[in-house]
């Protein structure tokens, strides 16, 4: 089995493997890991959540990746007065998602299949093309094809930028929609001595309405911070092209952040302007032959956290998959027709989440019907769950009926908070309990 792609995915889909007993080949474009270290600048700290520890504990990794992780109960929202406070995102401090490095947790898989022999390395193996009518995977640099494997059976983990979903769309055997964001983010640092003041188990916002900072801590007790921000306009990245500018923005904009960012200039110097889109791919495999996964098939952007998450849970699906069918037509064609609604519902929940973590966070009503909808969940756990905490915390619930309940409920918070505006002492009324019952059938029920 070759797998292209030795990032987060792949190497997970690499290991899951090998505990089925498959020999696999997997190829990387860069420099292993092990011996260069990665790229500084572009990780967005990764968001662990449930769906991608089932995707770890399907691979036996999950206490390999424990340590690495640090736990957030909820977003703290800093306003721009300076104060600020904890939004929790569950019921209690069993639901939490952790914040990881996306180096420190891909250094670790790497690790792991290094460890294993049935998994062998390529790296510095640049995909620079796929011969259909010869059946077979071109790797090579400088546009000059080096070396030629077998096409069948591969699977392309090779992530938003796929070398091989390109190569399909330049030969006509797929269609490939990418829908760029007009808003760009640069990573930034928080070292510890500044962050000493700062709750180490929160994702830190600082929403701005059109666009915002978060930051995301680290073990080390450093915190890694994202601006996203407009790529042009006002105010927008092209408007800060020198230090008077970088600073005067995040004075004007963050003051509470500034004195944070010691290395705030050097790390916008440093460090590249990143791009954000989602990526739209019809169809995922080619019969037996080969089969796109996580980014390379479904790339989203990070607003909901669950980029990784997803291409995670797509290897757990595609573990649980293997046992069922004998070829491998039939194991994409299957794996294809489980995920894309649920990887076409997450890409528009992780849309609509920007705009709640930018903006929507400050609105009263958005807050008045947050604790509505917590006090809901408290009295019909089997039928009220926030989408949010479906989405983060619910592997068992896919992306697509996340969303399809969540639509219901905000149809029926609307409608109780202009009834009542809030959930009245001393319980839920009857008008909640009739709309519930009615409209949301049990978890797992049929509607």
């Amino acid at each position: 089995m070759n797998i292209v792609g030795g990032g987060l995915a792949g190497t997970l889909l690499a290991l899951v493997l090998a505990r089925h007993g498959w020999q696999v080949e997997l190829f990387e474009r860069r420099s292993d890991p092990r011996v260069r270290p990665g790229e500084r600048g572009r990780s967005i700290n990764l968001a662990l959540a449930a769906r991608g520890l089932r995707g770890l504990a399907a691979a036996g990794v999950a206490e390999r990746i424990a340590p690495l992780a640090m736990p957030m109960r909820g977003r703290y929202i800093h306003e721009h007065d300076g104060s600020g406070a904890l939004h929790r995102y569950g019921q209690d401090d069993s639901e939490v998602i952790h914040s990881i490095s996306r180096e420190a947790l891909g250094r670790a898989l790497i690790d792991a299949a290094g460890a294993e022999p049935r998994i062998a390395l390529h790296f510095d193996m640049t995909c620079v093309g796929v011969d259909l009518a010869r059946d077979a995977l071109l790797f090579g640099d400088d546009g000059k094809v080096r070396r030629r494997v077998p096409l069948a059976p591969t699977i392309a983990a090779d992530g938003a930028g796929s070398a091989v979903r390109t190569a399909l769309a330049t030969a006509g055997a797929i269609r490939v929609r990418e829908e760029m964001l007009a808003h760009d983010y640069r990573e930034l640092t928080i070292p510890a001595a500044e962050a000493r003041d700062l709750d180490p188990h929160a994702l830190h916002i600082w929403p701005r309405g059109g666009f915002m900072l978060i930051a995301l801590p680290n073990t080390d007790g450093s915190f890694t911070a994202t601006l996203f921000l407009a790529r042009e306009g006002s105010p927008s990245f092209a408007e800060l092209g020198d230090a008077p500018a970088i600073e005067a923005f995040f004075r004007r904009e963050f003051p509470g952040a500034l004195p944070r960012l010691p290395h705030l200039v050097r790390d916008f110097r440093d460090h590249p302007q990143g791009r954000l889109g989602t990526v739209y791919t019809d169809p995922w495999h080619l019969e037996g032959k080969l089969l796109l996964l996580g980014d390379a098939a479904h790339a989203i952007v990070p607003f909901h956290g669950q980029g990784m998450n997803c291409a995670f849970e797509d290897v757990a699906v595609f573990d649980a998959l293997l046992a069922r069918h004998a070829d491998f037509a039939t194991l994409f064609a299957a794996f294809t027709r489980l995920r894309r609604p649920d990887a076409d519902a997450i890409a528009q929940m992780a849309i609509e989440n920007y705009l709640e973590m930018r903006a929507t966070v400050l609105d009263p009503v958005y807050q008045r019907r947050k604790a509505l909808g917590v006090a809901l969940e408290r009295a019909f756990p089997d039928r009220f769950i926030p989408r949010y905490s479906m989405v983060m915390f619910h592997p068992e619930i896919g992306y697509a009926e996340a969303l399809r309940r969540g639509t219901v409920q905000e149809e029926i918070l609307a409608t109780l908070d202009a009834a009542a505006g809030a959930v009245p002492a001393p319980g839920i009324p009857a008008q909640a309990r009739a709309l519930i019952e009615a409209r949301l059938p049990p978890i797992g029920a049929r509607a």
